[in-house]
């Protein structure tokens, strides 16, 4: 029975891996969870000098997931470098490095920084506000998408993921920016912004007053936007938004994705990875598939 799946030359033991963010960089999980098992760990968004993050709280709970608005909080590049990849290279697993930044330099600072450090893949985080365009995230207009893509591609030394927003009237059309701009991969769904209220304070649940909504509510939405954007070009895609179990993985791989990731289940079970894992295995055997392949973009 073959589970590997191979992304752009980065061969993968399996098709799992968990959503930036829900993992740290691996270390809180280790003692929960055997990385050498993941078909890839992908880091907490890494920026070109340590973000702070948003005002608390920046947590809320919501039926059938949650809001956050964390804000990126990370150390920098400089201490995962130092840090984080070392410990990571202990494991017989792929490094997946997600990159965020507020300009097309701060991306490339971190980019070229990477370039001669031993990482698999970079999956870069367009959800970012662009400073110098008002503020509108990369991701949410094609021609900006198009240009941030081809601004990586022509630094980065790794194969690039470009994680999509769903906050967009059309998913086909940033999936096909990407791919112009060069993308080797695509990655969806990134959170959907949400807001909650506190009736009984009469304030925002959240600081930010607004928040990316993430968790089992948003999978249907997030498997339409797989199924779109995998008819729409012709690169891998990695699946995501609301996956806690092996059944819920499959929807992604039978609309089209190569891979998925496990996010906000991580957060209540941190055995959520292992569990989807297991399960794909445990299906494949019940229903005779000897090659993840057979299910991949199964359902047309």
């Amino acid at each position: 029975m073959n589970t590997s799946v191979n992304l752009c030359g980065v061969e993968l033991k399996n098709p799992v891996l968990e959503c930036s963010g829900t993992f740290g960089s691996g270390m809180e999980y280790s003692e929960f969870v055997d990385l050498n098992r993941l078909g890839g760990v992908v880091t907490k968004g890494v920026a070109s000098v340590p973000w702070p993050g948003n005002p608390v709280p920046r947590i809320a709970e919501t039926p059938s997931g949650m809001l956050n608005a964390i804000g990126l909080q990370n150390p920098g590049i400089d201490v995962f470098c130092s840090r984080d990849i070392p410990f990571l290279k202990q494991f017989d697993t792929k490094i997946i490095v997600n990159v965020c930044g507020k300009s097309a330099e701060e991306y490339i600072q971190v980019v070229d920084r990477l370039a001669e450090e031993p990482v698999d893949l970079l999956e870069i985080n367009i959800s970012c506000p662009n400073v110098k365009e008002g503020g509108i995230a990369f991701g949410q207009d094609p021609k900006s998408a198009e240009a941030i893509t081809r601004a990586v591609k022509d630094h980065a030394k790794q194969p690039v993921i470009m994680k999509l927003s769903p906050n967009v009237t059309d998913i086909t059309a940033m999936a096909k920016a990407a791919e112009a701009g060069g993308a080797d991969m695509i990655s969806l769904i990134n959170t959907i912004t949400g807001m909650k209220i506190d009736v009984n304070r009469k304030t925002f649940a959240l600081a930010n007053k607004t928040g990316g909504l993430s968790g089992p509510c948003i999978r249907p939405v997030a498997v339409r936007m797989v199924y779109q954007a995998a008819h729409a070009v012709n690169i891998p895609v990695i699946g995501m938004g609301g996956i806690t179990c092996s059944e819920d993985a499959l929807e992604f791989i039978l609309a089209g994705a190569s891979a998925v990731a496990v996010g906000t289940a991580n957060f209540s079970n941190p055995r959520a990875t292992l569990d989807v894992i297991e399960g794909i295995e445990e299906y494949m055997r019940r229903c005779g598939v000897k090659d993840i392949h057979e299910l991949i973009g199964a359902v047309k």
